[in-house]
């Protein structure tokens, strides 16, 4: 009786993820490393569990789909659709998100240290709890984004852009680049976030806050 089951799941199981790639497809917990899948349509796909390390996915459709606890370790998804996209808990070291549209996206619990955002729109994504250190956000959207409880030690954000306020409520800001960001609307942003991280002259604070003696940072 268990061989007869094993002898049915495993060519089922070879079939679910050797499928090509569509809207809405199940593959979960497949293992899709080190592949050429550029501009794949995987709207509102299941991909939670999913290895894609080393995989270029790079303008891919990504919109509502659920990568939760997906390995994206150097994965290339330079300008994907990920609109509403969960990323929660991915393992993303050293990734490309470069340009990628990620409106209402969660990374809540991501890792995704030295991950490249640069000219990203993160409008209203959700980074809470997330190891953030040293990614780039130049040029990237940030309207709305939560930083809540993340990691973001040495992360660069330089250069984004954003209306209204960001939240960084319990955020470790230790030597993270907020040079020339106007920060005068951040939310959960204390006195001790402010001593760790580095601005300049154009950085603006809360009122209440002021600019730390040390600022700007020697170069990292």
């Amino acid at each position: 009786m268990v061989l007869a089951s094993l002898a049915t799941t495993a060519p089922a199981m070879a079939a679910y993820c050797g499928s090509t790639p569509e809207p809405g497809l199940d593959w979960s917990e497949c293992t899709k490393k080190n592949l050429m899948l550029p501009s794949s349509e995987l709207e509102g796909a299941n991909l939670s569990g999913t290895d894609f390390s080393l995989t270029d996915l790079s303008g891919s459709n990504l919109t509502s789909a659920n990568l939760e606890k997906a390995n994206l370790v150097r994965a290339w998804l330079a300008g994907a659709k990920a609109e509403k996209a969960n990323f929660a808990r991915v393992e993303a070291y050293r990734s490309s998100f470069a340009n990628i549209a990620a409106n209402g996206a969660s990374f809540a619990g991501a890792e995704l240290q030295r991950a490249d955002f640069s000219g990203a729109d993160l409008t209203g994504a959700n980074f809470e709890k997330a190891e953030v250190g040293r990614v780039l956000f130049k040029g990237a959207v940030l309207t709305g984004t939560r930083f809540a409880l993340a990691n973001l030690s040495r992360a660069n954000l330089s250069g984004a852009t954003f209306e209204g306020p960001l939240d960084f409520d319990q955020a470790f800001l230790f030597l993270t680049h907020i040079e020339g960001l106007d920060l005068s609307a951040a939310k959960g942003l204390v006195q001790a976030q402010v001593d760790l991280a580095c601005g300049d002259k154009e950085t603006k604070l809360p009122e209440g806050l002021t600019t730390p003696a040390g600022w700007p940072c020697a170069s990292d």
